[in-house]
């Protein structure tokens, strides 16, 4: 196996990834968007060992890169929203660097995987055959709440911590934010998601979308477990795990499971 740095360009700046290819690859590669700012690397090199993972026992080659604004790359960081281009110009660099390659694979965590839903119809005859989505963000950015905890969450949080008596403790000692739990409260209430106008974007961005699409949802996470209250929950594409890590990783068996996952994404169809 090969680990390969390159350079390229997008609007002016340079870009730089990483190409991790076995020397019998296989015709299906994998493209790598990472999610919120962190870098191709990923967080704890997460995403750097998945990479020589898929390459060393599959034969998967697999790209990542750094998006404008972040780690090595010049230009301005337009956030996941506007990372369209960004996206274009890694998956145009990877197809170029392996000509033998038939499909590319696209696979994104959190907002990257929102990025994919939104952007990847657009990418024209050459873009991705298939994507692989993970935990999608769906969090409003005007929602009060940052990180937007679903109704059925909360409630399991809350009930948690009835039974953790330092919790109860700081409750009784005054050392709550009582305005802020007695809005959790209010929203542990509801007995259903409010609407999300990017849940809707993004659906009918992926609804114009051609090739086969999975949705991996950790139901132990919170962003996991809102996108499942937003999403129809009748979708076949929509794969459980019951674990609680955002990216699959808090154990060997969570991190196991995702690399199968993107086993099965990447076999070579001709």
């Amino acid at each position: 196996m090969t680990r390969r740095a390159m350079v390229f360009p997008c609007g002016g700046a340079k870009l730089y990834g990483m190409l991790d290819c076995a020397n019998a690859h296989g015709q299906t590669g994998l493209l790598i968007v990472s999610g919120g700012n962190e870098i191709r690397a990923g967080a704890f090199a997460g995403q750097a060992r998945l990479a020589a993972r898929l390459a060393e026992a599959a034969g998967v080659p697999v790209f990542r890169f750094d998006r404008r604004g972040i780690g090595d790359s010049e230009g301005d960081n337009h956030g996941w929203r506007g990372n369209r281009d960004d996206i274009a110009a890694a998956l145009g660099t990877f197809r170029a660097a392996l000509p033998g390659m038939r499909r590319v694979v696209g696979f994104g965590l959190c907002d990257a995987a929102s990025a994919l839903m939104l952007h990847a119809a657009t990418l024209g005859p050459h873009g991705f055959d298939a994507l692989v989505l993970a935990n999608p963000w769906t969090i409003d950015e005007n929602l009060e709440d940052a990180f937007g905890h679903s109704p059925a969450s909360l409630r399991q949080r809350y009930l948690s911590r009835l039974a953790d008596p330092r919790a109860v403790w700081r409750l009784l000692s005054g050392r709550v934010n009582l305005v802020r739990l007695a809005r959790g409260l209010g929203r542990a209430a509801q007995t259903s998601e409010a609407p999300s106008p990017l849940a809707d974007l993004l659906r009918a961005g992926l609804a114009q979308f051609d090739g086969p699409a999975t949705l991996l949802v950790a139901s132990g996470d919170r962003i996991g477990a809102r996108f499942a209250a937003l999403w129809p929950d009748d979708d076949p594409r929509v794969v459980t795990h019951s674990g609680r890590s955002h990216s699959f990783t808090d154990d060997q068996a969570s991190a196991d499971w995702l690399f199968e996952r993107l086993l099965e994404a990447t076999a070579s169809r001709h």
